[in-house]
């Protein structure tokens, strides 16, 4: 009798143990899977590079801009140029134009991707506004900046011959912050002047 009065309570200590691990992976399962796609390239995530490449290749690339905002975010977004043409190797900065429309500071994160999306291995970022919180004030514009290139051993993988065109997308969040709280709980209304 003794013995199955505790199979209850091994058993909820059991799952209650599994639902924590569940939990506790995933939390990391996000940063995670984030490090592996920029490792990788899987999913159209283009790598990271500190420093662009020394050869300049005489085969061009044209990279088209996109940018999307999450319908909880009241900010307008959007490339300050189409497309570009460049060299494969050629180091290119890019600016994307974001303001917030509402009468609100507010914090947006933005994450990104390239299509196709087997071109993303290729497709490395020197510098950009991703993953990086902005805050905007009140009707603010900001100008944000991307650096990056095509690496050149893009040319040595038959399946890219084709490729001529990539899209880089960014989508802007509103993020989910200490920050974003500190901003929503204090005082941003505008005392009347006193002449």
């Amino acid at each position: 009798m003794r013995r199955s009065e505790g199979m209850p309570k091994m058993t909820a200590v059991g799952l209650l143990l599994l639902v924590l691990g569940m939990v506790s992976v995933s939390y990391a399962s996000v940063p995670l899977y984030d490090l592996f796609c920029r490792v990788t390239g899987y999913a159209g995530t283009p790598s990271v590079s500190l420093a662009a490449p020394n050869n300049i290749l005489d085969r061009a690339m044209t990279v088209r801009f996109n940018a999307d905002v999450n319908r909880g975010l009241p900010w307008s977004f959007r490339p300050t140029q189409n497309k570009v043409t460049v060299n494969i190797g050629q180091p290119f900065l890019a600016f994307y134009r974001v303001k917030n429309t509402s009468d609100q500071p507010v914090v947006g994160t933005a994450t990104y991707n390239i299509t196709p999306l087997k071109v993303g291995r290729y497709f490395s970022k020197i510098d950009c506004f991703c993953f990086t919180e902005q805050v905007l004030q009140p009707g603010e514009v900001a100008k944000l900046p991307v650096s990056f290139f095509v690496d050149p051993s893009i040319i040595d993988d038959p399946e890219m011959d084709k490729i001529k065109t990539v899209t880089l997308s960014y989508t802007f969040f509103k993020a989910k912050s200490s920050e974003q709280e500190q901003l929503s709980r204090a005082d941003y209304s505008v005392s009347p002047q006193v002449n």
